[in-house]
C-alpha cells in the first residue's frame, strides 16, 4: 500500500496550521499570499497544456466523453445521492466537502502511471486527464454554484473570483506559452516544486482559518470514520462502474483500464485552491473529504493496477472484445498506439 509522500507534507501543514494558525495581519498576509498563489498554479496549467496534444486527442473522441461523463456526470449524481446520509452519518459541512470531491476534475499524473504499470493505452489517459483539466477548470465552479450555492458556501462575488484567480490566469498562459512554453518545460521539476509549495500554502490559510473559527470542534472521530466509509463505497462504486460500463460501450482492454483509472480519480492538486476561492473561510472542512479520498484512491488503485500488470497478453475477455470488433491490447490496431509501452507521467 503506497503512502504518498506529497500526503505527508499535506498532513504536516495541516498540522502546524491546527497548532499554529496565522492570526491579525499574518493571516492576512497568508492569505493574499495564497491568492497569488493560486493565480500563479493556474497559469502554469495554462502554459504546460499542449494545444497541439489536445487536439490530436480528439481522435479518441468516444473515450474522452466517457470520462467527462464519469467525472462531471456520474461522479455528481452520486454525491447527490449522498445527501440522504445527512444527519444521520454526515454532518452537513462534511456533505458539502463531499459534494464538492464529486465536482473537482479526474487526476493527469497518477491517471497515467496507473495506466501505464496496468498495460493500458497511455496516450488516451494523457489526453483525457488533461481535457478532464480543461474542463473542470469552468465546468467545477459551474456545478458548484448551482449543486451548493444554496449552502452558504457562495457570496455574490463568486464568479468574479472564480475568472479573477482560475480563468484569467489559465487563458494567459495559454496565450503566453508560445514563448515561455520552452522554457516551463525544461523547468518542470523546479515549476512542480512551485505548485505543489502554491497547494501547501492553501492548505494552511484554510486550515489554520477554520482552527481560528473553531471549525474543528465540529468534527468528531466517528463522524471522520463514517466519512471515509462513505468515501470507500463512493470509489468501489465508480471503480466497478469504469470498468465494467467502459466494457458494455465496446472498449478494448488497453481502454478501458484508462477509463477506469482517469474516470474513477480526483485531483487534489486541482481540488485544493479551487476550494480555497470558492468557499473562502469554510473552505477547511471542505478539503478534508478531497484529502481523504486521494490517498484512498492511490492506495486502491495501486493494488488494482499491479494486478492488471500480471494478466496474460491476451486477457480472458479478449474474445468478447474480439466479437464486437474491438482490437485487443494485444493486437495491431491504431486506438492502441503507445499501450503498454511503459510510458512513465514525468
Amino acid at each position: 500500500m503506497p503512502l504518498d509522500p506529497y500526503l505527508l507534507l499535506l498532513l504536516a501543514t495541516v498540522g502546524l496550521a491546527l497548532l499554529l494558525p496565522a492570526r491579525g495581519t499574518a493571516a492576512d498576509l497568508a492569505s493574499g499570499a495564497s491568492t497569488a498563489a493560486i493565480a500563479a498554479l493556474f497559469f502554469l496549467y495554462g502554459a504546460r497544456l499542449s494545444t497541439r496534444e489536445a487536439l490530436d486527442g480528439l481522435r479518441h473522441w468516444r473515450l474522452h466523453l466517457t470520462v467527462l461523463a464519469c467525472t462531471f456526470v456520474l461522479f455528481p449524481l452520486l454525491g447527490l445521492a449522498a445527501g440522504a446520509l445527512v444527519p444521520t452519518v454526515l454532518t452537513d459541512p462534511l456533505y458539502q466537502g463531499l459534494l464538492f470531491l464529486t465536482l473537482v476534475p479526474s487526476t493527469i499524473q497518477s491517471s497515467i502511471a496507473f495506466t501505464s504499470m496496468a498495460r493500458g493505452n497511455v496516450p488516451a489517459a494523457i489526453c483525457a486527464g488533461s481535457f478532464s483539466s480543461l474542463a473542470g477548470i469552468v465546468l467545477t465552479p459551474l456545478l458548484a454554484a448551482a449543486l451548493l450555492g444554496g449552502t452558504g458556501a457562495f457570496s455574490g462575488d463568486s464568479v468574479l473570483r472564480i475568472v479573477l484567480q482560475l480563468l484569467a490566469p489559465f487563458l494567459a498562459g495559454q496565450l503566453l506559452r508560445r514563448w515561455i512554453g520552452a522554457f516551463v518545460v525544461r523547468r518542470r521539476r523546479v515549476l512542480g516544486l512551485v505548485d505543489r509549495g502554491a497547494i501547501l500554502l492553501v492548505v494552511y490559510t484554510a486550515f489554520g482559518a477554520g482552527t481560528v473559527q473553531g471549525t474543528w470542534q465540529q468534527v468528531s472521530p466517528a463522524r471522520l470514520g463514517a466519512l471515509l466509509a462513505v468515501e470507500a463505497v463512493l470509489l468501489a462504486v465508480m471503480l466497478l462502474t469504469t470498468w465494467y460500463g467502459a466494457r458494455a460501450l465496446g472498449f478494448g482492454r488497453a481502454d478501458r483500464i484508462a477509463v477506469q483509472f482517469a474516470g474513477s480519480k480526483k485531483s487534489l492538486a486541482a481540488g485544493l485552491p479551487m476550494a480555497g476561492v470558492l468557499f473562502g473561510a469554510q473552505a477547511s472542512l471542505a478539503l478534508l473529504p478531497l484529502m481523504l479520498f486521494h490517498q484512498l484512491q492511490l492506495m486502491v488503485c495501486a493494488v488494482i493496477a499491479g494486478r492488471r500488470s500480471r494478466d496474460p497478453a491476451e486477457a480472458p475477455d479478449a474474445d468478447a472484445d474480439a466479437d464486437d470488433g474491438v482490437t485487443s491490447p494485444g493486437r495491431a490496431g491504431p486506438s492502441r498506439t503507445g499501450a503498454g509501452t511503459g510510458t512513465r507521467s514525468g
